[in-house]
């Protein structure tokens, strides 16, 4: 095993950690979270764990060292195939660099989570016992996890195997899925640095972590082509990125626990809630894009952290599906039925089962009547999110349909039959009345009959205001979603509308805000989305 940096990307982190981590906070809407909402989310009351490999043959290098990132109050438990331990130092262990600089993002007081309850710190080769290795031919690996249950919500896992082979790569998938579907655990690892995303990060029920800057290991996975990383963030390299989405994981989790989500929490902080969540609150990078076999981009994944948006979305509630019909499997048509219900929230998520039967599929109907001044486009995006279930090789088929209601038009689609989260984006939609889908198979390839899963959704029309302000101008919309910005061009038929000479926008009451100063000449303002 081998941390997903290099030495001189720790070295690097440790010289220039408060700049990086400022600039990271603000790319990831954590510091925009932190002022648009004021009231303490910081992962209070969450318990996690942090997994380290060794960085030295010379000992269990894993430890991270309270003090030394300013975390002297919270608990630790330090575990190592020499035993346990609950101060520092102590004997079963030494401090790692790494270990330092990924709790620094992770929890530390210039992090994400800043107030975690509990850290596991825990020597990766402890954590995840494989037999088998290091013969490159053998393929009856075993690979085993801690047989009890860690209550831990969140594992950060900055670390890949190496050039793992197809059968230690699936054996590791069911152990860490086998885990998470018992014990309701979000782990989040790092994809790796280059080449081919890499295990432990490519389970089926985790949170596979890539680099913003599209430099790190891209999908899809060696076994069956799943879209891996499922989700990427600033950071030089994954060790750095997976601890900012685990922190964003906590954050949300404890917002869930005390029900900004609503008053079913158990739903709301369900790891299968967070992680559509967060997928479903990505702002795509420039190059992002999907087709409907393959949900996620092999590069960028849903696109880049924002828990701002993740959680504005979590507080829409949990909203009910309209509408729950069968048709005849398999693949049988699904078109809108004539329902007349709507979900007012157009930013929210459902926690829910959708059934099929040996002859007849599923269908859970949730319809959106979406209307804008002037007609405006909504950005639509949806994400769906399902376990593998533990103990099973094949997962159950679930897709995500989006049809305009007046005609039976298939607007989007996210169909793939290997993995176990789906996504739709649409850049312009026009005002309607929408079905959005979420389909289950029938027939005799069905792991079982009932599935339970996780839908986020966001619609959104942000409206570009003007208004005087001394010598110049103010331009402003809303702060959420976050991921708009404002372009300018000397006419409305301008090939090339830029972001050039416009300041970076100030928050002001829910608010982004951008002055701009009098110019003679005459200037026209939009709002663009990737």
């Amino acid at each position: 095993m081998s941390p997903c940096a290099k030495t001189a990307g720790l070295i690097f982190l440790a010289v220039s950690s408060g700049v990086v981590c400022a600039q990271n906070l603000n790319v990831t809407g954590v510091n925009l979270l932190r002022e648009a909402v004021a009231t303490n989310l910081d992962g209070t009351g969450v318990r996690v764990a942090q997994i380290e490999a060794t960085v030295s043959t010379n000992g269990d290098y894993f430890e991270v060292n309270p003090s030394a990132i300013g975390v002297a109050g919270v608990g630790f438990d330090y575990v190592s195939d020499l035993g346990a331990a609950t101060n520092f130092p102590n004997g079963v262990g030494y401090e790692s660099g790494h270990a330092d600089a990924v709790a620094g993002i992770f929890y530390g007081p210039g992090g994400v989570a800043t107030h975690v309850a509990h850290v596991d710190n825990w020597f990766a080769d402890e954590f995840v016992k494989i037999s088998g290795l290091p013969t490159p031919l053998l393929t009856n690996y075993t690979v085993t996890l801690p047989s009890t249950n860690l209550n831990d919500a969140v594992i950060n896992q900055s670390f890949i195997y190496g050039d793992a082979s197809v059968a230690l790569q699936q054996k590791s998938d069911s152990s860490y899925d086998n885990y998470a579907a018992q014990y309701q655990t979000l782990f989040v690892s790092g994809a790796g640095n280059g080449g081919p995303v890499q295990a432990p990060s490519t389970c089926y029920n985790g949170l596979s972590v890539g680099v913003s800057d599209g430099s790190s290991s891209v999908g899809p996975t060696a076994d069956n082509g799943r879209c891996k990383p499922d989700l990427v963030a600033p950071g030089g390299a994954t060790s750095f990125s997976t601890p900012l989405v685990a922190g964003a994981a906590a954050v949300l989790i404890q917002a869930a626990r005390r029900g900004d989500g609503g008053a079913d929490t158990n739903a709301a902080a369900d790891p299968r809630t967070i992680k559509a969540l967060l997928l479903n609150g990505a702002v795509k990078p420039a190059g992002w894009t999907n087709l409907p076999p393959a949900p996620l981009d092999f590069r960028y994944g849903a696109g880049v952290l924002n828990v701002f948006n993740s959680y504005e979305q979590l507080l829409g509630r949990q909203q009910t599906n309209g509408a729950w019909t069968m048709t005849a499997s398999p693949g049988g048509p699904h078109p809108p039925p004539d329902v007349t219900n709507s979900i007012a929230a157009w930013s929210a998520w459902d926690f829910n089962t959708n059934t099929s039967s040996l002859t007849a599929d599923g269908v859970n109907h949730y319809f959106f009547n979406l209307t804008s001044a002037s007609d405006a486009p909504f950005v639509a995006t949806a994400t769906l999110v399902w376990n593998r279930h533990a103990s099973q090789t094949a997962i159950n088929n679930l897709n995500l349909f989006l049809y305009r209601c007046v005609d039976g038009h298939l607007m989007a689609a996210s169909t793939s039959a290997v993995d176990n989260v789906e996504h739709i984006f649409l850049p312009r939609l026009a005002p309607g009345r929408y079905d959005l889908q979420v389909w289950k198979a029938g027939g005799s390839g069905m792991v079982s009959a009932a599935e339970p899963y996780a839908l986020a959704w966001e619609f959104s029309s942000p409206t570009l205001a003007i208004s005087r302000a001394g010598a110049g101008a103010n331009l402003s919309w809303p702060a959420f979603p976050a991921g708009f910005v404002p372009e300018a061009a000397p006419d409305l038929t301008a090939p090339d509308w830029r972001t050039n000479g416009l300041p970076p926008p100030v928050f002001t009451n829910g608010q982004n805000v951008v002055f701009v100063g009098v110019t003679n000449a005459a200037r026209f303002f939009r709002l663009r989305t990737q």
